[in-house]
């Protein structure tokens, strides 16, 4: 089976967990893996270090942690893109499936016990609304 597996990533080591459990899956399924980070809003702000003007953006910051991430796991040989997009991370991840016709969502089981069940989490949201199959790897 081909296609395109999307997997979510913010950083932190949970998400690298579930990434990793994303390239094992696409390195077996000889699919592409989609590395998604998702930003809240589109501020760009222009700050001076050491003399000089820097622009900072959470754009370019989210595209960073999901080119860093597609990178890493590209160099285990595994097809990897990535992408940044504003919104909510379920809904950013529920969208890139959409938009690419992937065939699997991969997402981290961080919040989806105790209150953070009760309250919602974005596997938990992921998972009801995806337009395709939906992993939940083990990350704690």
């Amino acid at each position: 089976m081909s296609g395109i597996i999307i997997v979510g990533v913010d950083g932190s080591e949970t998400a690298m967990r579930a990434a990793r459990t994303a390239a094992d899956l696409a390195a077996g399924m000889g699919a592409t893996l989609n590395v998604v980070t998702a930003y809240a809003s589109d501020k760009t702000e222009v700050v001076e270090i050491a003399g000089e003007d820097w622009t900072v953006s959470n754009a370019a910051e989210a595209t960073k942690v999901a080119q860093r991430v597609a990178t890493q796991l590209g160099a285990s040989g595994v097809a990897t893109t990535y992408t940044a997009a504003l919104g909510r991370p379920h809904e950013v991840l529920i969208a890139e499936a959409e938009r690419l016709a992937a065939k699997l969502i991969v997402v981290g089981n961080r919040r989806m016990q105790g209150l953070g069940r009760v309250l919602g989490s974005v596997a938990n949201t992921v998972a009801h609304n995806a337009p395709c199959d939906v992993y939940v790897a083990k990350t704690d």
